[in-house]
């Protein structure tokens, strides 16, 4: 399995418009964030996990020309904002959307022209398919989703193998533990030092790797108020590290 940090920055990206601090004007280009997004590439399939509004770039960047599915986590813009630019990717057939059925819902809402009975020519060819709290399969790769709490909203983190990814995470209910056994590698929130209404901070994420107990973590969704990449992250403890946009891990499938 591979698996390719996109975006590991919060709904504002970093830098943030019009900010000045010492993260937002860095020269270092681990400091620079996308919105969150990680692609997983296992057994031959490509698998998006979130498409935000910097989609289009990040497969630019990274040189990706095929997708197998997408799985979306909930229906806020920093995670669904990209889903437009999918177009390339569904030709010649359309792609595989894996939300659960609000998202699902709240997806058609947003973007009728998509799923209209009578299409005109170019538009994103979705094929929306709405999930539960249940494992199921996406172009034959075993995918468990994850109850995870956004503040008060309920949203799907997503286990792939011995991967997990679990963003927007403010608490993890205590019976969704027992699914992120055994893992090599959790992609977990912390949004910044400082205790947020919906985030993990730091410190929250600490303690759930340490509940869980992966092999290995890497925060994700993180703002500037995370300080420098070069500073951050040298006190964790061992075997869990800062993301960065463009960060390439290798595991056994």
């Amino acid at each position: 399995m591979k698996i390719t940090f996109l975006g590991t920055g919060t709904s504002t990206g970093v830098p943030e418009i019009g900010c000045q601090c010492e993260v937002c004007t860095s020269k270092d280009p681990r400091d620079r964030r996308m919105r969150t997004s990680v692609l997983v590439e296992t057994k031959g399939k490509r698998i998006l996990l979130d498409c935000g509004p910097d989609f289009r770039w990040q497969m630019i960047t990274n040189n990706i020309y095929n997708l197998d599915a997408v799985l979306i986590s909930h229906e806020h813009y920093d995670h669904v904002g990209g889903l437009d630019d999918l177009r390339p990717f569904c030709v010649p057939k359309g792609i595989d959307v894996y939300a659960e059925d609000y998202v699902a819902k709240a997806i058609k809402t947003r973007m009728p022209y998509a799923f209209r009975a009578h299409k005109y020519p170019g538009i994103p060819n979705l094929e929306l398919h709405a999930i539960q709290d249940e494992p199921f399969s996406v172009a034959g790769i075993p995918v468990v989703p994850v109850r995870i709490m956004h503040a008060c909203m309920p949203i799907f983190g997503y286990r792939i193998g011995k991967m997990a990814y679990l963003t927007d995470v403010k608490t993890i209910p205590k019976e969704e533990f027992a699914k992120l056994k055994g893992l090599d590698v959790l992609i977990l929130d912390a949004l910044r030092h400082k205790p947020h209404l919906s985030h993990e901070n730091v410190e929250e994420a600490l303690l759930n790797i340490r509940q869980i107990q992966p092999k290995e973590s890497y925060l994700i969704h993180m703002s500037h108020r995370i300080g420098l990449h070069e500073f951050a992250g040298k006190e964790f403890p061992p075997h869990v590290y800062l993301s960065y946009d463009g960060l390439s891990l290798s595991m056994p499938d």
